[in-house]
Formats: structure tokens, C-alpha cells, sequence
């Protein structure tokens, strides 16, 4: 696949996820001051414990994103949305990184320094509202996580968190059965045979480290009750 040039990310970022919602000016400045890096598949973005840093935006690619509570282990919750810019608690809390998040295939991100924030926010104090707009937004998606661990019956909470993950686009999914199982709170063997079972019904192709969605709105009926039992 042909590298992606900063100014083709910048024409992608400005189309998808958080900048398109922000004043142009604010977008255009974001874009200039960020730094359009790549990521090898299973490279380290940042751990959970790192220093305070800026915010990182993903171009292309996917990227898993792991959370855990203070000295426990991260556990894998989603995979990042292309568009959405991620790391903005570092920004309003001055506290090290909250999360941990890998490259799964080759990714492109841009990333803003948090000096760079901070230089715009001295500047113009609505920069906080934006970056709070940005931290909202993550909200919306950890809801969207926890509606789907709540789901007592686990053929429909695997469908869900398998619908969640089209966010990513088209391509299949990279995830293994036991990641599935995590994201799910499910265990391998309950993943394979909700598989079975949805691959039987047309709504899905799997292989051991890939899954493709042919019909994520039959397992959004499903996830939601709507759908065969």
C-alpha cells in the first residue's frame, strides 16, 4: 500500500471524526502543528503509565486500545475509529497516559505535542472547549463499550461488540477469537460457536486472526434483540 503523504492526512482528518465538528481555524491550526507518523504492525503507540503527551490522530490502520485500573494489567476494550483523535486526558489533567494503544496492521497517525496544545491554548482559551469536545466524544464511545458488556445473553453481547468494531471500516477485522472473548467478556469457546453460529446465518467469513462483517446491520438486530434466537 502507498505511504500516505501529510497532506493527504490532513485532507482525511479534516473530513472524519473530531476536526470536522471544530472552527476552521482551530482545525487548520491542529493539522499544521501535528506530525504525521507510521506504525509496523504490534508497535507501541504509548503504555498505560507514560508520561504526559499530546494527542494522536488516526489517519489509517488500526489500532488497539487497552484500559486497566492502577497496577492491573490493560485488557484490550476497542479498536480506534478512523478520524477520532485519542490522548486529550494528558491535556486537561496533566496525569501520565490512562490507556495503552498498539498498532494491529501498518498505521498512519498525526500526532499533536501537548507543548504545541498548550501554545494554542494559551492563545485562545476556547482550545479547551474543543479538547473537551474531543474528551465527549470518547465518552459517547465507552458508553457505546459498557452497553455492551451489559448484555446478559452472550451470543448477542459477541454480535454487538462484532457490530462495534465495523467502525473501523471495511476491512476485516484483525482480531483473534480469544480478543474477541476479551472485548466481550466471553469466553474463547462461547466466541467460536457464536461465530459458527453467524457465519451459518450469512452474517459473517472468519479465519483464526481475521474476521470479515458481510451484514453488520443483522448483527445489530441481533445485538439488540430484534434478531433470530
Amino acid at each position: 500500500m502507498r505511504a500516505v503523504s501529510k497532506a493527504r492526512a490532513e485532507q482525511i482528518m479534516s473530513e472524519r471524526g473530531w476536526l470536522p465538528l471544530v472552527p476552521e481555524a482551530f482545525r487548520t491550526e491542529v493539522l499544521r502543528r501535528s506530525v504525521l507518523m507510521r506504525f509496523a504492525p504490534g508497535d507501541t503507540v504509548f503504555r498505560l503509565g507514560d508520561p504526559a503527551g499530546g494527542i494522536y490522530g488516526l489517519v489509517t490502520g488500526t489500532v488497539s486500545i487497552s484500559f486497566a485500573q492502577t497496577g492491573a494489567t490493560p485488557r484490550l476494550i476497542l479498536l480506534g475509529i478512523p478520524g477520532h483523535w485519542t490522548g486529550e486526558g494528558c491535556f486537561l489533567t496533566r496525569k501520565p497516559r490512562r490507556a495503552e494503544i498498539r498498532a494491529v496492521v501498518k498505521t498512519t497517525m498525526l500526532y499533536l505535542p501537548l507543548d504545541s496544545m498548550d501554545q494554542m491554548a494559551a492563545r485562545d482559551p476556547t482550545v479547551v472547549h474543543h479538547v473537551a469536545l474531543l474528551l465527549m466524544m470518547t465518552v459517547e464511545i465507552l458508553f457505546r463499550v459498557i452497553d455492551d458488556l451489559q448484555r446478559p445473553d452472550v451470543d448477542r453481547r459477541i454480535a454487538s461488540v462484532l457490530q462495534r468494531t465495523t467502525w473501523i471500516g471495511e476491512a476485516p477485522i484483525p482480531l483473534t477469537q480469544s480478543e474477541v472473548g476479551v472485548m466481550a467478556n466471553a469466553s474463547r469457546k462461547q466466541v467460536n460457536a457464536a461465530l459458527k453460529r453467524f457465519s451459518e446465518a450469512g452474517w459473517l467469513t472468519n479465519t483464526y486472526r481475521s474476521i470479515h462483517i458481510t451484514d453488520p446491520e443483522a448483527l445489530r438486530r441481533f445485538a439488540g434483540g430484534d434478531g433470530a434466537d
